[in-house]
Formats: C-alpha cells, structure tokens, sequence
C-alpha cells in the first residue's frame, strides 16, 4: 500500500509558527529537568525532607520520564501525535500545579512522577510533530537546529530561571511556571499539521510495554542509589542484572510479535541508530558540567542560585551559535557525522579544561572556556542527531523513533550522572582520608574540587569514545535530493 504523501505537513503555512510552540513545549520539558535543582534545597527545607529521601524530588520525574517514554511514543502514533500533544500540555500543567501545591513530601513526589508520565506523552509528539511538519531539506535542517539548541541549551536556562524564582519568589514557582507555558502552546491547536496515525486498530505490544518499562525502571533506579549504597551493593549489582536480563528480554520479544513496541527496523539502521547513542553519551558530558559546576560555583566559590545560572548563560549562548547558526547550515549539505564526531571532539576538550580547576581558578580562566567549547560542541551534536533520529523513518514508527532518542537522552543522562557523582565522592572521601590531620575548610573545599576533576577526566574519555563509535558507525553520506523529489526529506544512499 502506498504511503501518504507529505505534502500537506510541507504545504502548512503557519508551519514556522507551529514551531515556536512546539519549541515551547520542548523547552518546558528540558527546563523542568534542571530548574527543580535550583529549587530542592528550599523545598527540602519547607517540607521536611531528609537528605536520604531528597533524590527522589529528582529520581521520581526521570523514572516515570525516561521508563514510558517507548510506550508514550507508541501511543502518539496510534492516537495522533496532535491529540497526544496536547494531553501531554495539559497534564504537565495540571502535575506541575499538584507539585507547587505540595503540602508535604509524597504530594511533591507524586507530582513528579505525574510529570514525568506526561512527559513520556509530549516529547516524542513534539519531535515527531516537528518531522511531520518541516520536509524540505532546509526548512528541516534550521527547524531542527532550533530544536536542537534548545534541548542542548535549555538545561542551563532552567538554571537562571529557577535561579530567579527561588531567590525573589519562592521555590514552588519552579513548578508553577509551567503552567502559563504549558497554556501558551496549547494555543498551537489550529497551527499544528493534521493528525495522521498508525495504520489498522491499535493494538499495544503488552509483553513489550511490561518488560520496557520494568527494564529501565530497575536500571535507572539501580543508577540513582549507586549514589548512596555503592556500586558494589547488592541492592545496585541485582537491579542492575534484572534490568539487563528484561532489557534483554524485551529486544528478543520486539523480533518476534507483530507490531512491537519498538520495532527493530527503528533502531537497527546505522544512522538512526548511531543519533541514539550520540545523544546519549553526549548528554553524560553535559550533565556533568551541569552538577558538577553547579556545585563549585555555590559550595567552593560562594556563588548565589542566581549568580550560578547567570554563570551557564555564556554556555546556552555557545550552543545557539553551534545549533542554529553552524549545524543548521551544514546538516543539509555534509554527511552528518562530519558535524557530531568534532562535536563531540571539541566537547570533550571544553571537559578536559576542566580537569585543572582548583578552589582559586578564576570565572573567566578556568570555567568561561570549558563552558564555550561544551556549549558549541552541543550544538553540533544535538541538531544533526535530533534531524536523523526520525530520518527515513514511516509515518506510522515517527512517535517511537522520536521516543527512542528521548530514551536514549534520558537514561544517558541518568546513568551518567549516577555514574560521575560516584566517581567524584569517592575521590573526595579518598582526599579528605589523606588529608584528615590538616583539615581546614579550604581543604575541604580542595577535597571537593579533586573529586570534580576525576570525574571530567572520565566524563571527556567518554565523549572522545562516543565521537570515535559514530565516526565509524554513521556512514550515511551528504544529503541528496533526487530528481522529482522536490521537498521530500533527502535519503541517505544506503537507505534508497
């Protein structure tokens, strides 16, 4: 049977607009990722929170986001990406208001966790609504660099911002804040493309939903403990087995039922594969830049909440410039592995200046460059691989591809932070042992920084083997646009 055409999405002339409030929506997402940072030691103090159970303000969101994201991927394509959207705008707002609301911590964490399932709802119909919309190989590209710095760049916003209301307002307004934003692009009703689904009933792949859900559930759970119990524990060593052991399970489920969750055909070609594991791996330096500096800036330096978001405002600059104004302009015209491997590259050198940092390194020499270099280099990785994580890819498995790339930004991150804040305590603890009979607060201050430098060491060996990995893995050549195909999405060659 034929596909249907793609003209209607192209031939939308309010598909610009349409951009600026999927843009919006993206950008709630990202930015509730890292505002809530800002915000948690405020509301840990106002609702009585101990230290041991504080994670979960953060674990709750990421588990629910990052475990149902196949599944709200799957429903976007079955119930329209359009619909989809919407009910995920909606339900982030109304979980948003639970959680400012929050009379205590179990309200707080059911909040999150409600929206991180929204959130499984509303990013890959946002991503995928973005593909649908934007065909013609330009408009693509520049549509999909302004997605990609805003994932890219949007964490470091989320700071300023929840710098801002922390500070002169009050923590709760970091969760309230999504509420007008989330009404603003439910505007985009009448400037969204018409709703296209899956062909034939819908019909969910059960096995596929339990075993994807309860794989990374125990993974990422098993990562935000390792924090605390080690990653030699049995409780860490045994969730993380079981959750390879259904991860592996559900891979074999997926090549043996007729309509998987996440068919193998999605993540099986090269080039959409190697944007998953880009986004993935390269969120870990990312991430890292994020906590770690966080904490240097406020505990080492004595910045304010405010100060320190103001701090990463040069990074989210960088990343405009990586993003919309160079990978925008290239994706149409280079192999897209020409721009993610030096991405990757050029941040992990940002990483690597800042393995020298010291209590006394200055703003303007030890962090300003490191945060230009990640920054741009972000911006190079993020658009290209956000642009062929849905290329070439059906109507009917846009929601899913779009999903997977999410996933992969989720449970990346996760893990990665996980991974890094264990790597860097340790370290600490080991300096602090070496040191005890001359503890100052300096010292301490010194034990902290030693920790945040083994942890860019492995965080920039990590980038420099992601770029390695898709520079021999992403063979997909330049774009082409074939003759009387005016418009369409360019095929890489393999794919024709």
């Amino acid at each position: 049977m034929s596909q249907p055409s793609q003209a209607p999405p192209q031939a939308n002339p309010r598909r610009w607009l349409a951009l600026v409030f999927i843009g919006l929506a993206q950008l709630m997402i990202v930015l509730d990722i890292t505002i809530v940072n800002i915000a948690l030691p405020s509301a840990q103090k106002d609702l009585g929170i101990s230290d041991g159970d504080r994670q979960w303000v953060i674990t709750a969101y990421t588990l629910a986001f990052g475990s149902l994201l196949l599944l709200g991927g799957r429903i976007a394509d079955y119930t329209g990406r359009k619909r989809t959207f919407l009910i995920g705008l909606l339900g982030f707002a109304g979980a948003s208001a639970l959680g400012g609301a929050a009379s205590g911590f179990e309200m707080l964490l059911a909040a999150r966790a409600l929206q991180g399932a929204f959130a499984a709802l509303l990013a890959p119909s946002a991503l995928s609504l973005l593909a649908v919309n934007f065909t013609e190989p330009r408009e693509r590209a520049k549509a999909f660099g302004i997605f990609g710095a805003i994932a890219a760049g949007g964490g470091a916003i989320g700071l300023v911002v929840g710098g801002l209301l922390t500070e002169y307002l009050d923590w709760r307004w970091c969760l309230y804040v999504n509420v007008p934003i989330a009404v603003v692009a439910a505007l985009s009703w009448s400037v969204l493309p018409t709703d296209t689904r899956a062909e034939g009933r819908a019909r969910f792949d059960i096995p596929g939903v339990v075993l994807a859900v309860c794989g990374l559930v125990a993974v990422v759970y098993a990562c935000s403990e390792a924090e605390s119990e080690g990653w030699d524990s049995r409780l860490v060593t045994g969730l993380l087995i079981l959750g390879a052991v259904l991860l592996f399970a559900f891979v074999m489920v997926e090549r043996n039922v007729a309509r998987p969750l996440l068919p193998p055909r999605v993540v099986g070609d090269r080039t959409r594969g190697s944007a998953y594991l880009a986004v993935g791996l390269s969120v870990v330096g990312m991430f890292a830049m994020f906590l770690f500096l966080t904490y240097y800036m406020q505990i080492v330096k004595g910045y304010s909440a405010l100060l320190t978001g103001v701090a990463f405002l040069p990074m989210t600059g960088a990343v405009l410039i990586g993003a919309g104004g160079v990978a925008s302009r290239l994706i149409p015209k280079v192999p897209p592995r020409l721009l993610v491997a030096p991405g990757l590259l050029i941040a992990a050198t940002g990483v690597v200046l800042l393995v020298p940092l010291d209590v006394d390194s200055s703003y303007a020499a030890g962090v300003l460059p490191a945060e230009l270099l990640v920054g741009f280099g972000m911006g190079l990785v993020m658009a290209p691989s956000m642009n062929y994580a849905t290329h070439g890819v059906g109507a009917g498995d846009a929601g899913v591809a779009s999903a997977t790339v999410n996933t992969a930004q989720q449970i990346g991150g996760s893990i990665g932070t996980a991974m890094l804040n264990t790597i860097a305590t340790s370290a600490t603890s080991d300096y602090m042992a070496s040191h005890a009979r001359q503890m100052t607060p300096q010292t301490a201050k010194a034990g902290l920084v030693e920790g945040f430098s083994h942890a860019f060491v492995v965080s920039s060996s990590i980038l420099v083997g992601a770029a390695v990995v898709v520079a021999l893995l992403m063979n997909t050549p330049r774009p082409v646009r074939e003759p009387g195909t005016e418009g369409a999405t360019p095929l890489p060659a393999h794919m024709g």
